[in-house]
């Protein structure tokens, strides 16, 4: 049985036919992998064939963009119709009145500008109020000012109070149907990795986030790109990749899944990226399991200074505070830049953090990253790179990825098969263990105990990539700071006790 017949028979309907070769039809519709592949599920055949013509209507009809926004409120305010489109959902529940707000992100609508009925809450609750945002089909209507002085004069008892806001004109959510159509077994998908080689569920991996492993020239090729996944998997991992253009940084990072964000290049302040004072709310790193800085030579901060105290703080506990308010999440934070040629064919040698924003240029916050990804080993992208065949379903892949981040199994393993030398310096114990724990979930999904894998595949695949990578923040460090010039990584060890 070949890898395509492996793929089919062991995950069924999770998986899909992609041919981005012929990129013009799904191109013109800017559409998100996860959602492309969505779609996909709902109108392929059995063959992969589907009707471009249904699909497209469907489109059109359902997933709006930001500039039609205009008319569907005009549909919904003053045409009084109702009107359902795929879109993230976030809700707010207001402690002083008990009322339930939604707010549509992606087209400008906030919480003073909605409501959620009670009824419609109990109905749909379950859904919602599980993350941040929420992708799925909502329906829209409009409660008017007369609708809400005539509920306020018919409910007045209701336990829930009113308040005078309440009573303008708002928009509501009629109903909500979440986005992932199936349940997501995790069992299921760790006893299928048992079926591939190594070798297969690395191109089985790079299918899944819309790769074609046949174009990639050697194995190192494949497994520096899919290590961008790393803090797909893994909670609180931070990476900086330099890479050439065109290697496809930002379409990994800000494409393939719904729980990430991509900031590309403009300006970064502590209220965006952690918490706004003014408008009491969490940011971008409360509500996602990665936060990618892109074209980061391209960003500035508000404040240098308070900023990278804020980083400081973030990356080594994963907690934060501005003013009295104090938070915690566990997004790993990302950065990615382009490198020029001269510095690139250094192979990591020479000063490559000059490329990088002057509140980088500190030794102290460099070392809380864990690890450095050589993007100069991804080819630059071309058509034989394009997935083109079946392959997993870029949506329910990430689904995975995202539930895996809280199996603690895998951290447990590595505990056990890492041995770390008397004074290893914590950061990069830490850093290697937290790498080589990603790699694992990623790469060996169905180990369960330290004996469901070999020595040498660990060894390979996971403890050796990962020191590779604190090793290059180690030497970089070295020479930022002449404090850390000269120290070596500690020499982990495997432990072969039971081998």
């Amino acid at each position: 049985m070949n890898c395509d017949e492996k793929l089919r028979d062991c995950f069924d309907e999770m998986v899909v036919y992609k041919d981005l070769k012929k990129t013009n039809f799904f191109a013109s519709l800017s559409l998100p992998s996860f959602m492309r592949d969505w779609l996909l599920k709902k109108f392929e055949d059995d063959e992969g064939n589907f009707d471009k013509d249904d699909l497209s209507r469907f489109v059109r009809k359902f997933i709006p963009k930001k500039d039609e926004w205009t008319a569907i409120k005009n549909r919904v305010v003053i045409e009084g119709e109702r009107v359902k489109f795929l879109a993230k959902v976030s809700v707010n529940i207001d402690i002083k009145t008990g009322a339930v707000s939604f707010a549509l992100p992606e087209f400008g609508l906030g919480f003073k500008e909605t409501i959620i009925e009670s009824d419609v809450w109990d109905s749909c609750k379950e859904e919602l109020v599980h993350g941040s945002d929420i992708w799925g089909m909502v329906e829209l209507g409009y409660s008017s000012p007369e609708d809400a002085d005539a509920d306020l004069d018919y409910d007045f008892e209701s336990k829930r109070s009113r308040s005078k806001s309440s009573q303008e004109g708002k928009i509501k959510l009629i109903s909500f149907k979440n986005f992932c159509p199936y349940r997501i077994d995790l069992e299921q998908y760790k006893d299928a990795r048992n079926e591939f080689t190594i070798d297969e569920w690395i191109d089985v991996i790079l299918g899944a986030v819309d790769y074609n492993a046949v174009g990639y020239q050697s194995e190192e090729e494949k497994l520096t790109m899919i290590t961008r996944l790393l803090p797909f998997v893994e909670k609180r991992l931070n990476l900086i990749e330099l890479a050439p253009k065109g290697t496809g940084k930002s379409y990994l990072f800000g494409n393939v899944s719904r729980f990430g964000w991509l900031s590309s290049g403009g300006v970064m302040s502590r209220a965006k990226m952690f918490y706004d004072q003014t408008k009491r709310k969490e940011g971008l790193i409360s509500g996602n399991d990665f936060v990618t800085l892109d074209e980061v030579q391209t960003i500035s901060f508000t404040d240098t200074d308070e900023m990278r105290a804020a980083l400081k703080g973030y990356l080594e506990q994963g907690n934060f505070t501005v003013g009295d308010y104090k938070g915690v999440a566990d997004a790993g934070v990302i950065l990615c830049g382009n490198i020029r040629k001269e510095i690139m064919d250094a192979d990591g040698y020479s000063n490559m953090f000059t490329e990088l924003p002057v509140v980088f240029h500190e030794s102290a916050l460099i070392e809380r990253f864990h690890g450095f990804i050589k993007g100069w080993n991804i080819p630059r992208m071309n058509d034989d790179l394009k997935i083109d065949g079946w392959a997993l379903n870029s949506e329910y892949f990430c689904s995975i990825m995202h539930e895996l981040r809280d199996d603690m199994t895998y951290r447990a393993i590595v505990d056990e098969l890492i041995i770390v030398p008397e004074g290893a310096d914590t950061r990069d114990t830490e850093a290697v263990k937290r790498i080589a724990t990603a790699y694992l979930k990623l790469l060996f999904p169905h180990v369960q105990s330290a004996s469901d894998i070999s020595v040498r595949e660990f060894k390979r695949y996971c403890l050796d990539r990962a020191r590779k990578m604190r090793d290059t923040i180690k030497y970089q460090l070295g020479l930022l700071d002449v404090e850390y010039s000269g120290k070596d990584l500690p020499a982990f060890r495997i432990n072969e006790m039971d081998a």
